[in-house]
């Protein structure tokens, strides 16, 4: 039982050596999908302006109904794909 334990340590320091002394491979490169999603989403926008607005926003108009399509957008049934039904 012992003789496990010791050998799962020894593994265990040797792979954090290991990754500790890897040269730094920098980020692994975006996707195009990810890159034309992350244009600014203006009701993300809206809704980080109504949460610093505090107890304010809960009486904007602006403020209401970006939380109701907020609510509708996580709230509404997701449509599945062709692929995902199979």
């Amino acid at each position: 039982m012992r003789l496990g334990a010791v050998v799962f340590v020894a593994l265990a320091i040797t792979a954090t050596a290991m990754e500790m002394t890897r040269k730094g491979e920098g980020p692994a490169p975006r996707s195009a999908e990810r890159s034309e999603r992350a244009e600014p989403d203006s009701l993300r926008e809206e809704l980080r302006r109504c949460s610093h607005l505090g107890e304010t926003g809960a009486r904007d108009p602006d403020c209401l109904n970006a939380w109701a399509e907020n609510r509708a957008r996580f709230l509404s049934p997701k449509t599945s794909t062709p692929q995902e039904a199979r």
